[in-house]
C-alpha cells in the first residue's frame, strides 16, 4: 500500500495520525461558525434571527433548502434585506433536481442514488436560470447539489457572468466523504464542503488537511437522515476540521425540505445555544467568528 499512499501524497492527499489538529482558519482568525439550515422562509428567518439576538447568540449562516424556484421575488429580497439587517449569510438552494423534475427512478430504493443531482439539458440551463435570478436579488450564496452545475457556475463567476463573491457551497446530498472528492470539488470552484453526515473523526481530518475551504458539518440530523446528534463531538470537530460551519437544529424537522414554522426556529436556536455550551466547557479556547465577519458580501 506504501505505493499508493505515496502516490496519494503527492497529489497532496496525505495519511493523517490520531494526533491530527487542524491550524487553519477563516480569514479573520476564527475556527468555528455557527449555521441553521432549512429556514424556508422569510417570515421564519426573522423569527429565528430575532430569538438569536433575545439568546445572545451569534447565528453566521442561514440555508434555504426547498429551492430558489419556491420562493417569490419579494420573498428572496426580504431574505436578502435579513441577512443584512442581522450580520449574517444567506444561502438559498438550487431549486431544479431530480426529485423535483419527472423522475420516477429518483423515488425508488436504488434510484435514490441520484441525490438531488440534475438531468439532461434542460434542467441544467433552468438550475443555471434559478442561479442567476437569486443573484439578481441580490444573493451571494448558493447551495449546490450538482458537481455538474458548480462547474458551470464557476466557469461564468471566472468570466464575470456571475459575481465574483458569489459563494458555491456542495450538499451532504451529493454524498461526498472523502480527500479526493473534496480537493476535486475545491479545484473546481466550491467554497465549503457539506461532507456526508455520519464521517468518523479521522475521516473529517483527513478531508481537512486536503483542502482549504471550510467544511460545513451537522451537529444534529433529521430523522430521514438517521436523527443522530454529535453534540459532544463538536469540541473534536473544531479540533481536526476547522474552519467549520457548525450546522445546527437539524434535529427539529423530519426532513431535508422541511417546512419550519416560527415555533420550530426558536427551537433550533435552542440547539444552537446547546451546542455552544458544549463548545465553552470542553474547548473554551476555540475561536468563534465573530458576527458580521464573512467575506460573502451583499450588495448595497
Amino acid at each position: 500500500m506504501n505505493d499508493t499512499k505515496d502516490f496519494l501524497s503527492s497529489m497532496g492527499i496525505g495519511e493523517v495520525d490520531s494526533n491530527y489538529e487542524s491550524d487553519k482558519t477563516f480569514a479573520e482568525g476564527g475556527q468555528f461558525r455557527f449555521e441553521v439550515p432549512g429556514i424556508q422562509s422569510p417570515k421564519t428567518m426573522d423569527g429565528l434571527l430575532s430569538e438569536a439576538e433575545n439568546q445572545d447568540l451569534v447565528i453566521h449562516r442561514v440555508t434555504q433548502t426547498k429551492g430558489i424556484m419556491l420562493l417569490t421575488d419579494d420573498e428572496i429580497s426580504e431574505m436578502v434585506g435579513l441577512a443584512k439587517d442581522y450580520g449574517c449569510e444567506l444561502f438559498l438552494s438550487v431549486g431544479p433536481r431530480a426529485t423535483y423534475d419527472t423522475s420516477a427512478t429518483v423515488h425508488t430504493k436504488e434510484g435514490s442514488r441520484i441525490g438531488y443531482r440534475l438531468r439532461g439539458y434542460d434542467n441544467l440551463v433552468y438550475a443555471v436560470e434559478d442561479v442567476k435570478r437569486a443573484v439578481e436579488l441580490g444573493v451571494r450564496g448558493i447551495l449546490l447539489y450538482d458537481e455538474g452545475l458548480l462547474y458551470v457556475l464557476n466557469k461564468m463567476r471566472n468570466e464575470e457572468k456571475l459575481p465574483k463573491n458569489l459563494h458555491f457551497k456542495m450538499s451532504a446530498h451529493t454524498g461526498h466523504g472523502n480527500p479526493a472528492s473534496a480537493k476535486l470539488l475545491e479545484s473546481i470552484g466550491l467554497n465549503s464542503i457539506n461532507p456526508v453526515r455520519d464521517l468518523q473523526i479521522p475521516m473529517l481530518a483527513s478531508i481537512r488537511n486536503a483542502i482549504d475551504i471550510p467544511i460545513d458539518l451537522h451537529t444534529e440530523n433529521p430523522k430521514s437522515t438517521g436523527g443522530f446528534i454529535r453534540h459532544y463531538e463538536v469540541p473534536k470537530f473544531i479540533k481536526v476540521a476547522a474552519p467549520v460551519y457548525l450546522k445546527t437544529g437539524g434535529s427539529v424537522a423530519a426532513n431535508h425540505n422541511w417546512d419550519t414554522t416560527q415555533k420550530e426556529a426558536i427551537l433550533r436556536v435552542k440547539q444552537v445555544k446547546l451546542v455552544e455550551r458544549m463548545i465553552k466547557q470542553y474547548l473554551p479556547e476555540a475561536a468563534m467568528s465573530p458576527k458580521n465577519s464573512s467575506d460573502l458580501a451583499i450588495p448595497e
